[in-house]
């Protein structure tokens, strides 16, 4: 099939010139009929990836996504382009479900999302089979794979589904977030040739990576929500119980905030959900439950208020910012006690040892990525099999704060770890430090050791903090699983002989992410709103920010210059081009007037 149709449907019903990174790519697999894998960053437009060939293909493109609620903003997007599409889930009767089933019998949809859980029903399976089912896309495919952060049973049952589908449809796999091994059990489990995979690289340019520590996180996110008043953004706690403080210390604050979390009722969770889609509040504070699949392009910050367990789920959290390639933020609040909580989680966990112990080193690599003073997103590319220059934008790169010489508590650090014959984690080394009298440190005769006591005048929480940031900076390692105990690696070795000094920054203070937005661009997402409200879909729907801002640069006052501003296609000129065009003609005529009037 030729790619040039594909161009046509990117440029008439998208309303975009040419082919992101990897989208050509990928869709030239599935032109060609090649079982194929998407690893794309979050933003970066993997939906086109399936939603074109399905324009392009005779029958039917079925979409397997985890959630609900990206089911239904995927479809009201598509059919606001002129693209029929519906879904089938549980939030529908069966009388519904059946209708939808015959509509697309008859040919009257293209694209039909489903639940991984659908497939765990042979009748279900059955109803697929009599469908001339061309493509099957699967979405957060990671879900698929046990050495993924986020693995889903369900997720099993696809290479069995796909074999009992006569039409034999061909599958594309698309995630955000997959290391090496967790490519290789996707490709593995849904037959896909090595050669068919798209990998764009784990980078996201627009994105800005900010890590807090040893802050008042309540003061920096009532400073951070002031400073960028008026942005869309998603708080993450890992409890309901700090969800819900933080929610009610906002509204405290006169802050446009709803919580979302496992906890609430549906109905009010649905509800908070459609207020945030709708930009009815501006901030959502969530636990994981909330967010994957979240279409909301206009998200111009996520703040985790807590260390998540995974650096995978972490960014693919973050990575919910941004998603339309303005400028956006991501920033982690670090506080090392908030760890605890994450063991906690992998304690009570049914997994076996072996998934225990790997959670614990995952859980590691999230302190470290915290604790690091060198770039972060080069530390998350490294992360993910890619290797890359430092980024120029994230808080560590752009870090201009004072720098502390802590040469001398360090070496005093890492004394005490070689006294201890490396055999205690960073708990006993701060009591230690700090000449605790504890039960363990008594029995075991630790006040024994020469480095006991010696920093006596810090609290043991500042000496733990010192000690995660040497971890970060590769003077200490942390080896072992639940119970990890820290050893002097060989740049450690050369502080304690004085051969280098250690350096670490002071407090780090909020800034606006974004110039104030201008008198145009707010009349139009005013208008967006409203228009938005009256036909019962969330504004991004109609236009994004990145489409609103191109509108106020081009300016365009008839169809045709409409037309060319890049996110409009043929369908959103013939539904909104004339609303928005008037605002334009008069916001011109009006700036018009006033320049005459300041010539005279």
């Amino acid at each position: 099939m030729d790619l040039t149709a594909a161009q046509h449907v990117l440029k008439q019903v998208f309303g975009y010139d040419a082919f992101r990174p990897g989208q050509q790519a990928v869709i030239e697999h599935v032109l060609a009929g090649e079982n194929s894998l998407a690893i794309m960053p979050t933003g970066g437009g993997k939906s086109l990836c399936y939603q074109i060939p399905a324009m392009l293909f005779d029958g039917i493109t079925v979409v397997v996504s985890p959630l609900i609620s990206l089911m239904k903003d995927q479809v009201d997007a598509l059919n606001d382009s002129g693209i029929p599409a519906t879904f089938i889930n549980s939030s529908l009767e069966w009388p519904d479900i059946q209708e939808r089933l015959a509509a697309l019998h008859n040919g009257e949809y293209k694209l039909l999302y489903i639940a991984p859980e659908r497939l765990d029903s042979a009748a279900f399976i059955q109803s697929l089979a009599s469908l001339p089912i061309d493509l099957l896309a699967v979405d957060e495919a990671h879900c698929i794979s046990q050495w993924g952060h986020d693995f889903r049973p369900s997720y099993l049952a696809l290479s069995t589904a796909i074999e009992q589908l006569p039409t034999h449809p061909q599958v594309l796999a698309l995630t955000a977030t997959a290391t090496e091994q967790v490519a290789t059990d996707i490709r593995q489990q849904l037959r896909i040739d090595a050669a068919n995979e798209v990998n764009t690289g784990f980078a996201r340019d627009n994105l800005n990576l900010t890590v807090v520590k040893d802050q008042d996180t309540d003061r920096y996110i009532l400073d951070y929500l002031k400073v960028n008043a008026g942005e869309a953004g998603i708080i993450y706690a890992s409890t309901r119980k700090e969800v819900d403080r933080v929610t009610k210390l906002l509204q405290r604050h006169h802050i446009d905030v709803a919580p979302y979390h496992a906890g609430l009722a549906e109905e009010v969770r649905r509800q908070n959900q459609e207020d945030f889609l709708y930009d009815r509040v501006q901030v959502m504070v969530a636990t994981n439950a909330f967010g994957m699949g979240i279409d909301k392009s206009n998200v111009r910050f996520v703040i985790h208020a807590q260390v998540p367990g995974t650096l995978e789920a972490y960014y693919q959290e973050a990575g919910r910012a941004g998603r339309d390639g303005l400028p956006s933020e991501a920033i982690l609040l670090y506080r090392a006690s908030d760890l605890q909580i994450q063991r906690f989680f992998i304690d009570q966990s049914e997994m076996d040892e072996e998934h225990r112990q790997r959670a614990y080193r995952k859980l590691q690599v999230m302190n470290r990525y915290a604790n690091t003073q060198g770039c972060l997103q080069q530390f998350i590319l490294h992360y993910f099999g890619e290797e890359s220059a430092p980024c120029g934008r994230c808080s560590n790169c752009l870090d201009d704060r004072e720098a502390q010489d802590v040469t001398t508590d360090a070496q005093k650090i890492l004394s005490c770890v070689i006294r201890l014959r490396s055999r205690y984690g960073k708990a006993v080394v701060a009591q230690v430090l700090t000449g605790a009298h504890n039960q363990r440190v008594l029995e075991q005769h630790l006040d024994d050791v020469a480095t006991y006591g010696i920093m006596r005048g810090q609290r043991q929480k500042a000496v733990g903090e010192l000690i995660d940031f040497l971890t970060a900076a590769g003077y200490l390692a942390s080896v072992g699983g639940q119970y990890p105990t820290l050893k002097v690696t060989a740049a450690g070795g050369a502080v304690l002989k004085g051969e280098t000094q250690v350096f670490r920054k002071m407090a780090r203070q909020v800034k606006r992410l974004a110039p104030e937005d201008d008198e145009l661009f707010e009349q139009l997402r005013a208008l967006r709103r409203s228009l938005a409200e009256a036909i019962g879909k969330p504004p991004f729907v109609i236009f994004s920010d990145r489409t609103l801002h191109a509108i106020c640069e081009a300016l365009p006052v008839d169809d045709q210059a409409f037309l060319d501003v890049k996110g409009v296609g043929q369908s959103k000129l013939d539904k909104y081009g004339e609303d928005f065009m008037a605002i334009i003609r008069e916001f011109v005529a009006n700036k018009g007037q006033d320049a005459g009037e300041s010539a005279s």
